[in-house]
């Protein structure tokens, strides 16, 4: 018997798991609600492109967000990726400077977007905001620095496994789910690597009972390997 179908992700079930907003007082919770837009973007279409200057805070109701950097002849490097329960973008607002990369969707996504006057308002006010905040920005930033060691010292099949512990990563994943609503052709993306080096990476892995692969995405069995291999 054929399960039934899980209703989509919604902006108030979004916010109903995100901590920086069961902090809140109710009154703030009712005028942050009332002051989020929802918007939808296609696969392949940006939310923000390298050299923007940042309106809004986002957090994804559902899909998939890859930050990049591309060179001028086309080459491009991969800083992660955002899933669904993710907020980001705060960086940005804060240093109040363009943005530095590119934050492309990888398949058909809704976010949320909180203006900056919001953003402001509660940092202003919010401690228990401004705490999330912190932690959030200091869990980027190691982050990044490991990524920048990625590409630098890592094989491909290390790559693609630090890539499928970053969406493992409450910082990307808050559910910290270790089924990842991902496709191969994604996950290829998300490591800055070709796809064919991409499965002959997830082949091995799977050889070894670290990861199960399927229809509905990527299974991850064995974490503990994964970020051994990847650190």
């Amino acid at each position: 018997m054929r399960r039934p179908k899980a209703p989509p992700p919604t902006l108030d079930g979004l916010l109903a798991q995100s901590p920086w907003f069961r902090a809140l007082p109710q009154a703030v919770q009712a005028r942050v609600r009332g002051d989020l837009i929802e918007v939808v973007v296609p696969l392949g279409e940006s939310l923000g492109r390298r050299g923007d200057l940042p309106g809004h805070w986002y957090g994804v109701i559902d899909g998939l967000f890859k930050w990049s950097v591309s060179s001028a002849d086309g080459r491009s490097v991969s800083l992660g990726g955002q899933l669904g329960g993710s907020w980001f973008g705060e960086g940005t607002l804060i240093r109040q400077k363009p943005r530095n990369a590119d934050v492309v969707a990888l398949r058909d996504s809704r976010v949320a977007l909180m203006p900056l006057d919001t953003f402001l308002a509660l940092r202003d006010t919010q401690p228990a905001f401004n705490e999330f905040l912190l932690r959030q920005i200091n869990e980027r930033l190691h982050w990044f620095m490991g990524k920048h060691a990625d590409h630098s010292l890592l094989d491909a099949d290390a790559q693609v496994a630090r890539a499928l512990c970053g969406l493992l990563h409450p910082l990307h994943n808050p559910s910290e789910s270790p089924q990842l609503r991902l496709s191969q052709e994604e996950l290829a993306s998300m490591a800055s690597l070709s796809r064919p080096r991409c499965n002959q990476a997830l082949s091995r892995m799977r050889a070894q009972g670290w990861i199960r692969t399927g229809y509905g995405g990527i299974t991850l069995l064995n974490v503990d390997a994964l970020l051994d291999m990847g650190s």
